[in-house]
């Protein structure tokens, strides 16, 4: 007599296969969806009309209008508290392909560790999406900037404009002139070449029937100043705001705004919105003025200056690790995201890998050396959630011979260490968005304990580094 338990195992195993893949995941896998990712550069978390917090007046600018972006937050999920993984491109641009912290990546040492002749066993965004389906193509347009002799194509990527940098972006400026002057041009920053490239892309997979991922890295609105004719009038005629002001800068801005809306249009022309996420967010905060002040004075304390800093209300700027240089414009939409809603959890460039994974159903373990988490089950549940991380902390650096600083963030608490000086400074950024009151004195355990869980971080993923800041210690 046969045994009935083979048939028994049988149907157990395809019962326990049905209920190990959520439907949602099966959809994912079935129908693949398809990531735009916007990156702006040197746009500050209060540089849109909107605004990133409905909560904070000051968080919207007081001049700038961005329509497009405007539209892409009511139509998906704004995080108030997004960061760029850096307060410059460079290693915010490697951070965010390779999900891991520039402190863990380091700076001159990432062009050996990181190159994927010599290290290909690092993962990245398009190695992640190739893995899951091998029918995924990719694309970065615009500027990469890692600095590191590597191509996005060295990365995995299919299509890109190469190894470009700020100077692909710009005119002929000089040092002075580039903060001064207002270059007249009917692709600014080469916002309209970048946008067309990646709207064919988008028509060319969907003829396909690709799933794709489309990288568009602008090179605006950092400067030098270029804006079309219209949009510098536009804003020359404007009443200026107090933080707000520069009609070039401006017009730049609203000039890659355009763009924003030609790819959300081109994705409904398309008919792919409802398997489409589009991610947004800038790669550091703006210049703290323009021009800006000299680097001696980035870090002083808003009351030495008579006007408020572009990044009001909050501190500082492009160049330093206060709010101003890190936190970031960042909007999510896409697929069974609720619209015009808000998430106060704190999320950094780095999570965007994970993220990405989990949006395309990606079933192999993540990296342990990966610092990012996903923030995927905030996005499907109406901005709540945690992300899970392999810390409970957000570590940033400033790599940077005259004032090297590292900060890191737990909860409401963010400590600064500045290694030159030795000085630590703690702020509530509950209480003080603006990084007013250093309460350092006041909490020194509190410091304590956060300077502790940074100094061991940067000993676990980078000792050399460690080594090269404790000799700056006093």
């Amino acid at each position: 007599m046969k045994s009935k338990y083979p048939f028994i195992l049988l149907i157990f195993i395809i019962t326990f296969g049905k209920w190990s893949c959520t439907p949602s995941q099966d959809k994912r896998e079935e129908n693949p969806p398809n990531i735009v990712f916007i990156l702006t550069d040197d746009q500050g978390w209060s540089c849109t009309s909107l605004g990133m917090d409905d909560r904070i007046s000051d968080s919207k600018s007081d001049f700038f209008e961005t329509p497009n972006i405007d539209r892409l937050a009511k139509e998906g999920i704004r995080f108030t508290r997004g960061y760029a993984p850096a307060s410059i491109c460079s290693p915010t641009r490697r951070s965010i392909q390779f999900g891991m912290t520039p402190a863990r990546l380091g700076d001159e040492s990432f062009k050996v560790n990181y190159n994927p002749e010599l290290h290909p066993q690092h993962l990245s965004i398009p190695k992640m999406l190739k893995s899951v389906n091998p029918h995924y193509k990719t694309a970065h347009y615009g500027k990469w900037d890692l600095r590191a002799e590597i191509f996005p194509e060295d990365l995995g990527y299919d299509e890109s404009d190469g190894d470009t940098r700020n100077r692909h972006g710009n005119l002929m400026s000089g040092p002075e002139e580039k903060w001064a002057e207002v270059f007249i041009s009917d692709d600014p920053k080469r916002i309209v070449s970048i946008t067309e490239r990646a709207l064919n892309f988008m028509e060319r997979q969907v003829k396909q029937g690709n799933p794709f991922y489309l990288q568009v890295s602008h090179y605006a609105p950092h400067v030098d100043i270029q804006t079309r004719q219209e949009t510098f009038e536009k804003y020359e005629k404007k009443p200026k705001g107090k933080k707000h002001h520069n009609p070039g800068w401006a017009g730049m801005l609203e000039d890659m705004d355009q763009s924003v809306g030609d790819i959300l249009d081109k994705i409904n022309e398309l008919g792919i919105g409802d398997n489409t996420y589009v991610i947004f967010m800038s790669d550091n905060g703006a210049a703290e003025f323009i021009p800006p002040v000299p680097a001696r004075q980035k870090l002083l304390h808003p009351d030495n200056f008579d006007k408020p800093m572009r990044n009001y209300p909050l501190r500082g700027g492009k160049w330093n690790l206060y709010e101003g240089g890190i936190r970031v414009p960042f909007i999510v939409k896409g697929p069974d995201i609720a619209a015009g809603i808000m998430s106060h959890e704190p999320v950094a460039g780095w999570d965007l890998l994970p993220t990405m994974a989990d949006m395309v159903s990606y079933r192999s373990a993540m990296p342990g050396e990966l610092d990012g988490g996903s923030f995927f089950n905030i996005l499907k549940s109406a901005g709540q959630g945690k992300v899970k991380r392999n810390q409970e902390f957000l570590v940033f650096h400033r790599y940077n011979k005259g004032y090297p600083h590292t900060a890191i963030m737990k909860g409401e608490y963010k400590a600064i260490q500045f290694w030159k000086t030795g000085k630590a400074e703690l702020y509530h950024l509950g209480d003080d968005l603006g990084e007013i009151e250093d309460i350092s004195e006041s909490k020194p355990e509190i410091l304590k304990d956060l300077l502790g869980e940074l100094v061991n971080y940067i000993e676990a993923v980078n000792p050399d580094l460690l080594l090269e800041l404790k000799g700056y210690l006093p």
